[in-house]
């Protein structure tokens, strides 16, 4: 209530209120809930929101994407050249057992398997895990020598699987030999 000294007291709101008739007590007393006001905001994103960082990191994707698959595809390529040193050695190897290199039909399948009633000399398998095939899942090809000046060819031919090509594409062989 309003006192005569112009100010509210407990007292008067608590009688009021029925506080000392045995009404109900101020501090038991519910608050009713209030109505939602216009800065009263539930929690959560907006659509606005959940958009703008949906764009922001395709934007990061865009740019960054394109980086890492060509360091993808030059790890192929460094992969490719690495296994095919390593055939090259072993087709060294086996070169020494044999006294001479694989056939075109013997291939580089000689690495790994033969009839040693048929292959004299053959200590084998020169490689370990069987013959590896290239980085995209292509065979390696080989190539007999031509004649004893110049060694065997090991050749991965590339993403495409063709002869030829270009970029990731293009044909990867040792350049130095044996």
């Amino acid at each position: 209530m309003y006192s005569p000294s112009g100010s509210w007291t407990s007292r008067n709101c608590a009688d009021t209120l029925g506080g000392q008739d045995g009404g109900a007590d101020v501090r038991t007393m519910q608050r009713k809930p209030r109505r939602r006001g216009a800065l009263d905001v539930k929690s959560g994103y907006s659509l606005l929101e959940i958009l703008i960082v949906l764009t922001i990191i395709a934007l990061i994707a865009a740019l960054v994407g394109p980086r890492l698959f060509a360091q993808l595809d030059r790890s192929k390529v460094t992969t490719a050249r690495v296994q095919v040193r390593a055939l090259e050695t072993a087709l060294a190897t086996m070169r020494l057992d044999l006294g001479r290199d694989p056939t075109q039909a013997e291939g580089l399948d000689l690495l790994v398997k033969a009839d040693r009633g048929a292959v004299a000399g053959w200590s084998g398998p020169y490689l370990s895990g069987g013959l590896p095939l290239d980085p995209w899942g292509h065979p390696y090809v080989y190539e007999p020598p031509a004649d004893d000046q110049h060694p065997a060819k090991v050749i991965s031919l590339g993403s495409d699987g063709k002869t030829g090509g270009a970029g990731n594409a293009a044909d990867i062989q040792n350049q130095a030999g044996v």
